[in-house]
């Protein structure tokens, strides 16, 4: 029996998100896609702000952006559409300084969602989350390339900070540690949530494309991106699913009129028996009034063909299917 696990982009649920979800029931934020959500076996998310109302904004270097969202609606939001675990390895979750990354922890271990990426420490901050799901348990690390100066150190709090170079020694050892940690676990499944590279960019650099491959060599069964704002092409490797950037989810962000940002998709990954990816689903989704939708026609259309000329420099092709795409994952 197959596992569907979805893995999506950035949720960022501060500011204009915040200010409109204390008017609205909780479920509202995930618009017409709640139920796409629902028939998941398991959610995976980027979560991009802090859960709490205490904290100030950072200020000992320049940041121009800090989101916080009312973990009092917020929490169940998440719990509503079913998520099972949150990468927090990103350039926000310190944005309200120590007090508020704290209360993230603490929301969502209260609400028995796995998070990692970040944490008191840096060894809690590269230690892996376990989710289980059905029959399957997966195991997710989470690092990013974003924000050194949020990195966690051996007595603060902070984010799993590396540097997306596979000379880098550090890296590997960062890496190698967090996959042994993760297979002491007994996992499936192993998810590397990496939150990497610039806003705004297409595709992409040949360091992240050696990065993920490496990774896949290194025994990770899926390599899930996130951080540019927009989708890029996904990779098949071994049968390993590269998915470069999953782009934006749900947030309040200016809508560029020819990246649109706004536009995405909801990463479907099947699962098969002994925890081998097995087929990757793709279903367009749109942001609109602070919320995520199942995208319409023209917005599906346009989605569906910028999927298929970024991932054809990796060799894949994807099928339609009604909306969306689907990808045969081979066995290898």
């Amino acid at each position: 029996m197959s596992v569907r696990l979805g893995l999506a982009g950035d949720v960022m649920l501060g500011r204009l998100v915040d200010a409109h979800q204390r008017e609205r029931p909780p479920e509202a934020v995930w618009g017409s896609a709640l139920e796409l959500l629902r028939e998941l076996d398991g959610l995976f998310v980027n979560l991009e702000c802090t859960l709490s109302t205490r904290g100030t904004p950072w200020d000992r270097t320049y940041r121009p952006f800090h989101f916080r969202a009312d973990p009092a609606w917020a929490v169940p939001a998440l719990e509503a559409a079913g998520v099972d675990g949150c990468s927090l390895a990103n350039n926000h979750v310190l944005d309200y300084g120590a007090v508020a990354l704290r209360d993230t922890l603490d929301a969502l271990d209260d609400a028995d969602i796995a998070h990692a990426g970040a944490g008191r420490t840096r060894e809690a901050a590269f230690e892996p989350a376990f989710v289980e799901l059905e029959d399957l348990r997966v195991a997710v690390f989470a690092m990013t390339d974003n924000t050194p100066e949020y990195a966690a150190d051996a007595a603060s709090p902070g984010i799993a900070h590396v540097e997306i170079d596979v000379d880098s020694e550090e890296t590997r050892d960062a890496v190698r540690g967090a996959l042994e940690r993760a297979r002491a676990g007994d996992p499936d499944l192993v998810i590397a949530s990496l939150h990497w590279g610039p806003n705004m960019v297409e595709s992409p650099p040949d360091a992240f494309r050696d990065f993920g491959r490496w990774l896949v060599d290194a025994g990770v069964d899926v390599v899930w991106g996130h951080s540019a704002h927009v989708f890029h092409g996904v990779e098949v490797r071994d049968g390993a699913p590269i998915v470069y950037d999953a782009g934006d989810f749900v947030d309040d962000y200016r809508v560029d009129p020819r990246l649109r940002n706004d536009r995405s998709f909801l990463f479907d990954l099947s699962v098969a028996d002994a925890g081998r990816p097995a087929e990757l689903r793709l279903h367009p989704t749109e942001i609109d009034d602070f919320a995520v939708h199942e995208a319409g026609p023209e917005a599906a259309a346009w989605s569906r063909e910028r999927m298929q000329s970024r991932s054809e420099p990796f060799g894949t092709t994807f099928e339609r299917e009604g909306s969306g795409l689907v990808l045969a994952l081979p066995d290898e």
